[in-house]
């Protein structure tokens, strides 16, 4: 007779099989179900200023000298590379979880019409990648004089 409360051993059995279907079906998932997408790192926040567009990337352990920014035809690219911060596998180091990001990336946000793709400023501090994109003086609101 099959009982309706199953062991937790089975419960995380079958979620595990789950998540085996559904990286065969979205391979961009990640390798378990805490795992997040590697299409989703470096986490964006975008939002606008009366006279900028304000990109922030949170990408900490990033080498500068594999970031690259980019701006074309209205898209502005963030790639680079984090290497891990595991120790190397002939360590022999047993690993339990790994949920941190590790390897190269690609994140193209698209800009709105009135961006400047002239006036582009970025800085990284403390793991925060801060792009600035000012907006076209043409797009800026102005006051018109009446004679």
């Amino acid at each position: 007779m099959s009982s309706m409360f199953r062991s937790s051993a089975d419960l995380f059995a079958e979620l595990n099989r789950m998540q085996s279907l559904l990286d065969q079906v979205f391979p961009a998932t990640g390798s378990s179900i805490r795992s997040g997408s590697r299409a989703g790192f470096p986490v964006l926040n975008v939002g606008t200023t009366p006279t900028t567009i304000e990109i922030q990337a949170m990408a900490p352990g990033l080498d500068l000298d594999k970031l690259e920014i980019t701006v074309d035809r209205g898209l502005l690219v963030i790639a680079g590379e984090r290497k891990s911060a595991l120790p190397p596998a002939a360590e022999r180091t047993s690993v339990y979880a790994n949920e941190r990001f590790t390897g190269p990336f690609r994140r193209v946000v698209s800009l709105p019409e009135d961006a400047d793709a002239g006036r582009v400023e970025a800085n990284y501090r403390d793991g925060v990648l801060r792009i600035s994109v000012a907006k076209r003086e043409s797009s800026l609101p102005r006051r018109i004089e009446v004679n």
